[in-house]
């Protein structure tokens, strides 16, 4: 990079996604004009990726998709991403996939003990529910998503894994099919959205069985505490609908701006009696 940049710009580089073949970047607007001389850049030091994506917009909208521009090599956003011995198909022009979650899948997966049903109410293109499946005793892993993009490839997922007898997939929004297909069989229940997980508390606790389970909700923090607002909102929901609330964990998981993080809360929920 050196011979392109400055030091001063540099300095200014993000840290970029590998995801199987294809890198992403994240640039400022003064390092733009060299956009393309960086991709070239990254194509020779990392001599595996195929294509080098500049993100050109924030993860919006309902199915957290982001604006993707090709600035070197092949013009595609469809790869092959390999994760703890598993392998995910994704289009990253249609459905989110972050490879900085890895070690969240494995952590999930590594609390999930034999014979437990599991309920994954965003599960896009099935990663959670995949590595859950091939790394712990799981009986059943009820995966939902609503964006089609993604359920077809969770399917594809679920087949190039050979974790359909655990693996059971659902397109639709999570509230209606827990409500209509899923009340009462989970042992565990994953919320893997942080910008909108607080909506569907009530369908985290529909899904539970009845004694209640275990809940991992995934929210956003701010310094100097980033898990109060959670815990907050937490106890005064699960309190207002006659649940009780354990913190088993608590952990930042990534950073998402300045004293701003994306967190998780480990729960056990029961009903009061």
């Amino acid at each position: 990079m050196r011979e392109i940049l400055t030091e001063e710009e540099l300095a200014k580089l993000r840290a970029f996604d590998l995801v199987g073949d294809i890198g992403i970047l994240r640039l400022p607007p003064e390092l733009l004009p060299k956009k393309r001389e960086i991709g070239e850049a990254l194509l020779r030091v990392h001599r595996h990726l195929k294509t080098v994506l500049l993100q050109v917009s924030p993860v919006r909208g309902e199915f957290r998709t982001r604006r993707l521009e090709v600035i070197a090599g092949e013009p595609k956003t469809e790869t092959v991403h390999r994760e703890s011995g598993c392998i995910f198909k994704v289009d990253l022009d249609k459905v989110y996939f972050s490879p900085r979650l890895a070690y969240e899948r494995m952590r999930i997966a590594k609390q999930v003990r034999e014979g437990e049903e599991v309920t994954n109410l965003f599960a896009g293109v099935g990663c959670y529910s995949i590595v859950i499946a091939k790394h712990s005793g799981a009986r059943r892993i009820y995966s939902i998503d609503k964006n089609p993009e993604a359920f077809k490839l969770m399917c594809e997922n679920i087949r190039m894994n050979r974790v359909g007898e655990k693996v059971l997939p659902f397109l639709g929004d999570a509230k209606e099919v827990v409500s209509s297909h899923l009340r009462r069989r989970a042992d565990r229940v994953l919320m893997p959205l942080p910008e909108g997980a607080r909506g569907f508390l009530d369908t985290a606790l529909e899904a539970l069985k009845e004694e209640g389970g275990i809940v991992h909700f995934y929210d956003m923090g701010e310094e100097p505490d980033p898990f109060s607002p959670s815990l907050k909102f937490l106890e005064e929901e699960a309190g207002k609908r006659g649940w009780e609330l354990e913190v088993l964990d608590k952990r930042r998981i990534r950073s998402y701006g300045v004293r701003l993080y994306h967190v998780v809360l480990d729960l056990l929920l029961r009903p009061k009696r």
